[in-house]
């Protein structure tokens, strides 16, 4: 099964469990930021992630693997609690999984977040920075065969300028994707402060890719846990602690975006 017929797969198992046959936005909460899905409203169906067709029990700390169903605005809202990343070895597929599956199951945005580290001085371990455009050094795509994309304004123009209205305080920058699991030396943070990166991480981008693909309009959330080219050490531990101390500000920015920027649409409930 290739994978936008498991995607649709995925979608057809989610509307039987949630007992709602299409939903509006879906929001991918990365390493420690769970708690954001509190602010989202109360789930109707909260669901282990790895029993839908195609999803793999996540591995990194700070993804509990769960999605859940709840109402925000008069919208449906699909949160992917967790995620597969690249370095976890199964291909860029399972990676983009959730994305595709939330196109399939009729969302029309989707928000993807996650703990990065910072390449300048003004980006403090706490800070918001919304995402305005990427650099993808995975090495990879989930793209396969001649599927040409414009990723010109992959990042939604629009809800970034929303996210930064419901808080002014996020900053704005680029986010460079690289596969991890290992972070980076002195050296390689140089290198992609020097490529015009603000901040760095392991995920993200090529989900973002998959909805550009999909026609997905898209947010990115990244929340600073570190700081990149220090003598510093990085403790992944302490990284998912200093996400979720963002979490409930991070769902107030999502909540705010989805109630200043989408109409909701009439729900049907399957019988």
């Amino acid at each position: 099964m290739d994978d936008h017929r498991l995607a649709e797969s995925a979608a057809d198992a989610l509307a039987k469990a949630t007992d709602v046959e299409r939903h509006d936005v879906a929001v991918v909460l990365g390493s420690g930021l769970a708690a954001a899905a509190e602010v989202l409203g109360d789930a109707t169906t909260v669901i282990d992630i790895a029993s839908l067709p195609g999803f793999l029990a996540p591995t990194a700390i700070g993804h509990p693997g769960q999605v859940r169903s709840s109402t925000v605005a008069g919208l449906r809202v699909l949160c992917f609690i967790g995620r597969t990343h690249l370095y976890e070895g199964h291909g860029p597929g399972p990676v983009a999984h959730a994305v595709r599956t939330a196109a399939a199951a009729g969302c029309r945005a989707v928000v993807l977040t996650n703990a990065c580290g910072s390449l300048r001085p003004d980006l403090l371990p706490g800070s918001g920075v919304v995402i305005g455009d990427h650099l993808n050094l995975s090495g990879t795509t989930p793209l396969v065969g001649p599927r040409f994309i414009d990723l010109g304004d992959v990042w939604s123009r629009r809800l970034r300028t929303l996210a930064v209205e419901v808080d002014p305080a996020l900053a704005q920058g680029v986010y460079a994707m690289v596969p991890g699991p290992q972070y980076q030396t002195t050296a390689e943070a140089r290198m992609f402060r020097a490529l015009g990166a603000d901040v760095i991480g392991m995920s993200t981008v090529l989900e973002a890719i998959a909805a550009c693909e999909l026609g997905l309009e898209t947010l990115g959330l990244s929340v600073v846990t570190s700081t990149e080219g220090t003598e510093a050490v990085t403790d992944p531990e302490r990284v998912v602690e200093i996400a979720e101390s963002a979490a409930h500000r991070f769902g107030a920015v999502i909540k705010g975006v989805l109630e200043r920027g989408f109409p909701p649409r009439l729900q049907v409930r399957i019988e």
